[in-house]
């Protein structure tokens, strides 16, 4: 009998983990961007990605989405190779950006249809997938007004109900709720803990620490490296052991403060 020998990497990235990163580098030029970071998400779980600006978070979202390739390493995103199945990647995937994308004078069923079509979600799926929507996001009393006309936290949940309208196994979100009052992020950061909670996997870039928190998991990247992974309180505790009134944000400063000259 003739044993096929798998890569114990792509074994451990296809049923447990969302994401799994080794080695992975990304030079433009002779500027490294990402230099040789590893770390993997685990299925359904609310994974942080916390950096300054420059720091490689952008370059590193933009490899796992399929968008640009890497220059070596190895990854796999919803155990597909980064390398060689980036197009797949993108079928599997939901992302969200910063700055709202949608249509703001379509009304959020109008978005929503668009959308199904962009996503070549077949049409005898469509009244059931709008119906899941709006069921998940609570939006259904309002589907037929403009979206201009909504409040910035129900814009957000449409901007998400979108995102996951091909049932994504994982969703990635860029600084999801930048520019918005603390009520309305706390509202969206239970939102998108309802929806970890039925399995899909959360991918979240943000500034703000407070909210970086609520993650199970996070990672810090500094200058193409990482400085630090864990649970938010590990970190916390492995910068500041003798202060256990330090915050993440504390940490974070500690961890991207730069070298003194």
């Amino acid at each position: 009998m003739t044993l096929i020998k798998t890569d114990p990497r792509r074994q451990m990235s296809s049923n447990s983990y969302s994401v799994v990163v080794k080695d992975l580098v990304k030079k433009f030029g002779k500027f490294t961007a990402v230099d040789h970071i590893s770390f993997s998400v685990k299925t359904g779980e609310i994974f942080g990605f916390l950096g300054p600006n420059g720091a490689g978070k952008s370059t590193t979202i933009r490899m796992l989405c399929g968008i640009i390739t890497p220059t070596s390493g190895y990854g796999t995103v919803a155990g597909l190779d980064i390398f060689t199945e980036s197009e797949k990647i993108k079928e599997n995937i939901g992302y969200m950006s910063q700055k709202f994308s949608l249509y703001e004078d379509m009304t959020p069923y109008e978005n929503i249809r668009f959308y199904l079509g962009i996503y070549a979600v077949p049409k005898a799926q469509w009244q059931d997938t709008i119906d899941w929507v709006f069921e998940m996001t609570r939006l259904g009393p309002v589907k037929d007004r403009l979206t201009s006309e909504l409040p910035p936290g129900w814009r957000q949940r449409l901007a998400l109900g979108c995102a996951l309208l091909h049932r994504p196994k994982i969703v990635f979100l860029d600084e999801p709720t930048s520019g918005v009052d603390p009520a309305t992020r706390k509202r969206f950061w239970e939102f998108i803990r309802e929806i970890a909670e039925g399995g899909v996997t959360i991918f979240v870039t943000t500034h703000y620490m407070d909210e970086a928190e609520n993650c199970d998991r996070v990672v810090l990247i500094n200058e193409g490296r990482i400085a630090a992974q864990g649970p938010p309180a590990r970190i916390i505790e492995g910068v500041f052991p003798d202060n256990p009134k330090a915050t993440l944000n504390d940490a974070f400063i500690a961890l991207t403060k730069p070298a003194e000259i």
